[in-house]
C-alpha cells in the first residue's frame, strides 16, 4: 500500500503579515469620533475656532443666507387672533407693549391692584375697553379656563428668526443661553418651559414649524406672562437651525433620560449653550440627537420613570444658571 506523503507547504510570501501584526493600539477616547469624550473635544476645537472668528470680525447674520436655518417671521395666512387670559397674563403683556385690539372686562370686576393698572394701561394706549358679562368670557377664553374676569385680544404672535436672536445677544456681550423645542405639542409645556427660561436667564425659544405647538392663548396663561418678555423663535429645520447656532461656537446640548453625561456633572454650563428639550413620551428624535455635542440626563429616583418636559428643563435650566453664577464668583 503506498503512503501518501505530504510536501513542504508554501508560505504566503508576507501577504498575511499585516493581519498577523494586529490592529495596533486602540485610539484614545477624545480621538473617536462617535465617543462621548470625541464629540466634546470637537465642540471644544469648534468652539475656539468660532470664538477667534468672531473677535476678528462683525457678527454676521447666518440665517439669513439660506432658508435651512431660517425661520417663520409671520404666521400662517388665515391664523386668528388669540385671546389672552388671566390677570397676570393681561398685565405682563400690555405692560411688554404687546399689540393688542380689544381689553374685555367682565361686569361688577372686583377692582385689586392688577385690573386698574389693566385699565390704565389699555387707556393710555387706546385699546378699546368693552365691558361684558361673564358667560361671554367664558365663551371667549374657552373651555376650562380661567379668565379673572380679564381678556385681551391680540393679532397672531409674529416669530422672531432665530439667528437674528443669536445676534442679538452676541451684540450685547452675553453669554447666549437658549431653549429649543423637538416635538412638544402640549401648550402648557411651552408655558412652563418659557417662563422657567425668562426665571433662569434664558434668552429665547426656538419652536420648529412642524410637528410642535405655537405659541397660543394657553401657551401664554401658563407662562404667567413670561412670554411678552422672552422672544419666541420659529426655525423652517430644526436641525439645520442647531448645526448653524453650532458654526456660531454655540454648545447644543439635548435632555434626554439616557445621556451619556449627568446633568450634575455638565462641563459645558458656563458656555454658549443651546438646550434641546423633547418631548416625554419619545424623546429627543434621531437627527437632533446625532446633532447635539453632549445629551444630559437628570439624575432620579427609579421609582420615577421620566419627568415633565417642562420640569426637566426648569431643572436643567436652574443647574446652569447656578454653575454659571459660582464661575463668576470664582473670577
Amino acid at each position: 500500500m503506498k503512503k501518501n506523503k505530504k510536501g513542504p507547504l508554501k508560505g504566503t510570501g508576507g501577504l498575511g503579515r499585516k493581519a498577523l501584526e494586529g490592529r495596533g493600539p486602540t485610539p484614545k477616547a477624545e480621538d473617536r469620533a462617535w465617543h462621548p469624550a470625541g464629540k466634546r473635544k470637537a465642540a471644544q476645537e469648534r468652539y475656539a475656532a468660532a470664538a477667534g472668528a468672531h473677535a476678528n470680525s462683525k457678527p454676521k447674520v447666518a440665517g439669513r443666507q439660506g432658508s435651512g436655518a431660517g425661520g417663520a417671521r409671520k404666521p400662517k395666512a388665515g391664523d386668528e387672533s388669540e385671546i389672552v387670559t388671566g390677570r397676570n397674563s393681561v398685565l405682563e403683556a400690555l405692560r411688554a407693549k404687546i399689540p393688542a385690539t380689544t381689553l374685555y372686562v367682565a361686569t361688577r370686576i372686583e377692582m385689586d391692584d392688577r385690573v386698574k393698572e389693566i385699565m390704565t394701561l389699555a387707556t393710555r394706549r387706546g385699546i378699546p375697553v368693552l365691558e361684558v358679562m361673564r358667560p361671554e368670557l367664558d365663551r371667549m377664553s374657552g373651555f376650562d379656563s380661567v379668565h379673572q374676569g380679564v381678556a385681551l385680544k391680540v393679532p397672531p404672535y409674529e416669530y422672531a428668526h432665530p439667528m437674528e436672536l443669536l445676534d442679538q445677544v452676541l451684540a450685547k456681550g452675553k453669554n447666549p443661553l437658549f431653549v429649543a423645542l423637538d416635538g412638544i405639542t402640549d401648550p402648557r409645556n411651552l408655558g412652563a418651559i418659557i417662563r422657567s427660561t425668562a426665571a433662569f436667564g434664558g434668552d429665547g425659544i426656538i419652536l420648529p414649524q412642524r410637528r410642535s405647538v405655537g405659541l397660543t392663548a394657553s401657551a401664554w396663561k401658563t407662562s404667567a406672562g413670561a412670554a411678552a418678555r422672552t422672544p419666541v423663535s420659529m426655525a423652517a429645520n430644526l436641525t439645520q437651525t442647531l448645526k448653524a447656532f453650532k458654526d456660531r461656537g454655540v454648545f447644543v446640548i439635548g435632555l434626554d433620560g439616557d445621556g451619556d453625561v449627568s446633568l450634575p456633572g455638565l462641563e459645558l454650563a458656563d458656555r454658549p449653550l443651546l438646550v434641546v428639550v423633547g418631548s416625554e413620551g419619545k424623546g429627543l428624535s434621531r437627527l437632533v440627537t446625532e446633532t447635539c455635542d453632549a445629551v444630559v440626563s437628570i439624575p432620579i429616583s427609579a421609582a420615577t420613570e421620566s419627568l415633565n418636559a417642562g420640569i426637566a428643563a426648569s431643572v436643567t435650566l436652574y443647574e446652569i444658571a447656578r454653575r454659571r453664577a459660582e464661575g463668576k464668583g470664582k473670577k
